[in-house]
C-alpha cells in the first residue's frame, strides 16, 4: 500500500468483489416520511412464468484514491473463473487508458478468484506486460478468509442496494442494472457473458 500511496501516477488501488442485485429481495432501510404516512415497502414474488432471473450478479472494483471511483459490470450467470478474467482484462484496459502501470488488487478467496484458470491468467498476463513494455500490472493481495469487513467495496453495495430499492412493483433485471449503474454514477456496459460453443 505505500508503494501505491506514493506513486498514484502510475500506481491504482482496488477493492474488488462481486455483488448479487436481487429483484425481490428487501434491504434493512429507515426513512423519514410525513407523519402516519409511513412508506411501506413490500415483498414481492416472481411469477412462474417469468423468463427474468430473481437476482443479477455483478462484478465491481472500488478505486478510492485518486479516482474514489466505482466500476461496474454485470454477468449474465454467475461468478466464474473465466468472467473474472473478463473482468480483470477489462479493468486493466482502463486503467492503461488513464496512465496507471500497476493495480493493487485486493479481493477475497473466492473460488472463482483463487483458481488455477485465473492464476495461469494472471502469469501470462504479467508476462505479456513485462515483454511488451505495455499494459497495467497486477499485484494480487488476497483478504484474510471471513473477512468482508476489511474490504472497502462491502460498504458500497450495502448503501447502494439501499439507494435502488423499488417500492412499487417489480424491476426488471436490465432495468434494475440500468439503475445500480446510475446509483454509482458509473455507465452501464455490455453484460459479460461465457461465449456459447458452437457445435
Amino acid at each position: 500500500m505505500e508503494v501505491a500511496e506514493a506513486n498514484p501516477e502510475e500506481w491504482a488501488v482496488g477493492f474488488q468483489d462481486e455483488c448479487w442485485w436481487s429483484r425481490v429481495a428487501l434491504p434493512t432501510l429507515s426513512s423519514f416520511s410525513e407523519e402516519k404516512k409511513p412508506d411501506r415497502m413490500i415483498q414481492r414474488s416472481v411469477a412462474k412464468d417469468d423468463p427474468e432471473p430473481k437476482a443479477i450478479s455483478c462484478y465491481g472494483l472500488y478505486l478510492p484514491r485518486p479516482l474514489g471511483d466505482m466500476w461496474l459490470r454485470f454477468v449474465d450467470g454467475r461468478p466464474v473463473s473465466s468472467i473474472t478474467t473478463q473482468f480483470l482484462s477489462w479493468c486493466c484496459e482502463e486503467l492503461e487508458g488513464l496512465g496507471k502501470k500497476t493495480l493493487l488488487l485486493i479481493w477475497d478467496n473466492a473460488s472463482w478468484h483463487i483458481s488455477k484458470e485465473v492464476k495461469r491468467w494472471l502469469g501470462k498476463h504479467h508476462r505479456e506486460v513485462k515483454e511488451s513494455g505495455e499494459g497495467v500490472r497486477i499485484v494480487s493481495c488476497l483478504l484474510p478468509k471471513q473477512s468482508p469487513w476489511l474490504n472497502a467495496i462491502e460498504p458500497k453495495w450495502v448503501h447502494g442496494k439501499r439507494r435502488v430499492v423499488e417500492f412499487d412493483g417489480l424491476l426488471g433485471s436490465y432495468e434494475l442494472a440500468d439503475r445500480v449503474c446510475g446509483a454509482f454514477g458509473c455507465p452501464h456496459h455490455e453484460h459479460l457473458s461465457i461465449p456459447q460453443e458452437v457445435a
